[in-house]
């Protein structure tokens, strides 16, 4: 790719579109001797682990580093520059995206962040490695997938379970029609997650260029409950821990059932937490049920997020997926018959999975130029990713209900019915009165997963993508 000047890279050739660089991208066919030259773009968190596993990859070459925080950007520069590592240092991406010496990103930002990182890169000829979720909406994530497609870039997604060939066998176990038909797909994201409490509006630190870290999201006041982690929990720039921990499980749960998007969602539950009327200053729920129905089966996911607490033995953590087939129960790498607590191994079933790790496995793609040898290509990503701010939506547009009301909805299926109540008796932990106590209720949205839009419902769509802070703008022509 030619040298873009940053004028003509941030004038772009989209009207209204935020960046596009102009001319044909970067096409480098890379030989077996080339380094592959590599930048990871925010590592405060997940992005240290980037840094590892490009380093002690043979053959790839760390070149770069960015992150709005200067403090964690030039502490990590200097621990590499101990190990002989010189890389250079940008707090903009932008500028970063600019670089001709540069083939691959990867991307370990606020969820917020992942889908333009990854669309502004593949406009620029690099290769991607976005985490999960690649998006903060499902918009953004079906920009993700046309930005790879347009530019023929490699780009895959942070879920490491594809990588993993216990799964690939359950999974292979659940489809092979040996246990019976697969009726329900369960999903669980039970960690420990409690107050985060209040924060005040104050000056950001003078190592953060704030307004870089909000890049999309809307203008807002600065509060240390945003800044390194616990923006998780804010909806401008999170999606929850169904969206955090969550989509792993989830992208199981979705691959044993070998479907994409579901008929409809509806989604139960609430934010209950230690402080004064149960409330913190977070927004996502740290309860949630969410049930997708894909018409001959259900992918049920279940977050919770009181869990090892006083009452442990009733409530322990699971982050796990378990396939309830006709016949019984696939789950623990072993399939558990119908009215037995007893398993036995799954046996022989046919799968295939591409080797190494899930970095590693990047890399050899970027060099072969074959995403259908990646184990998380960008369009599963995408469609695991939206499968969360899916459930969120339905949570987002419902409303206070009694305790005492189960929906109709939620007693059709004995499994859908354990998790409600496993839910709900869940908040003992902080002592919920029932009596007088609420959750709230979303509405069943039908959906449309051919157009990926919901089925006559003006509310729900226009949270399928969000009003961007110009300029940073997800485009809608990529």
């Amino acid at each position: 790719m030619p040298k873009v000047s940053r004028r003509s890279f941030l004038k772009g050739t989209a009207v209204g579109a935020g960046w596009v660089v102009a001319g044909r991208p970067f096409a480098k066919v890379l030989g077996a001797n080339d380094d592959v030259r590599a930048a990871v773009i925010g590592f405060h968190g997940q992005g240290g682990s980037h840094i590892r596993r490009l380093v002690d990859n043979p053959g790839v070459r760390l070149v770069a580093l960015c992150d709005v925080d200067e403090n964690v950007l030039n502490g990590k520069a200097e621990e590499l520059a101990k190990k002989n590592i010189q890389v250079k240092k940008y707090t903009d991406v932008r500028k970063l995206l600019e670089s001709d010496e540069i083939d691959v990103v990867t991307t370990a930002t606020p969820n917020h962040w992942h889908s333009l990182v990854t669309v502004l890169a593949c406009q620029a000829g690099k290769d991607v490695y976005v985490e999960k979720p690649c998006s903060h909406n499902v918009f953004e994530g079906r920009k993700c997938v046309e930005a790879a497609r347009k530019y023929d870039r490699i780009v895959q997604h942070g879920t490491q379970s594809r990588a993993s060939g216990g799964w690939a066998k359950a999974v292979a176990a659940a489809k092979s029609g040996k246990y019976g038909k697969l009726l329900v797909s369960k999903g669980y994201c039970c960690k420990p997650r409690w107050s985060i409490g209040y924060r005040p509006e104050e000056d950001p630190p003078e190592n953060l260029h704030f307004d870089l870290w909000l890049g999309p999201a809307p203008k807002q006041p600065y509060h240390g409950n945003l800044v390194h982690y616990n923006w998780h929990w804010f909806w401008d720039t999170g999606c929850g821990d169904i969206g955090n921990q969550g989509v792993h499980q989830m992208d199981l749960a979705r691959w044993g059932l070998g479907k994409t998007l579901p008929e409809s969602v509806v989604s139960m539950g609430g934010r209950w937490v230690n402080g004064p009327d149960f409330k913190d200053q977070g927004e996502t729920p740290n309860m949630l049920i969410s049930l997708f129905d894909y018409g001959d089966s259900l992918l049920l996911f279940e977050t919770r997020g009181l869990v090892e607490n006083r009452l442990k033995e009733n409530y322990p953590r699971i982050v796990d997926v378990e396939f309830y087939m006709e016949e019984g129960v696939i789950k623990h790498g072993q399939f558990f018959p119908k009215g037995k607590d007893k398993g036995e191994p799954l046996g022989d079933v046919e799968y295939h999975i591409e080797t190494g790790e899930i970095m590693s496995n990047f890399i050899d793609c970027v060099r072969s130029r074959k995403k259908e040898k990646l184990h998380a290509e960008i369009l599963e990503g995408h469609y695991s990713s939206a499968l969360c701010h899916l459930g969120n939506i339905s949570y987002r547009l419902g409303e206070e209900v009694p305790w005492e009301e189960r929906p109709q909805i939620f007693q059709q299926n004995d499994v859908v019915k354990d998790s409600v109540m496993t839910m709900l008796s869940n908040t003992e932990a902080l002592g919920v009165d029932p009596e007088g106590a609420q959750y709230r209720l979303g509405p069943c949205l039908n959906f449309n997963a051919e157009t990926e839009q919901f089925v006559d419902s003006k509310k729900a769509n226009k949270l399928l993508t969000r009003n961007y802070r110009k300029p940073f703008v997800v485009p809608e022509q990529v």
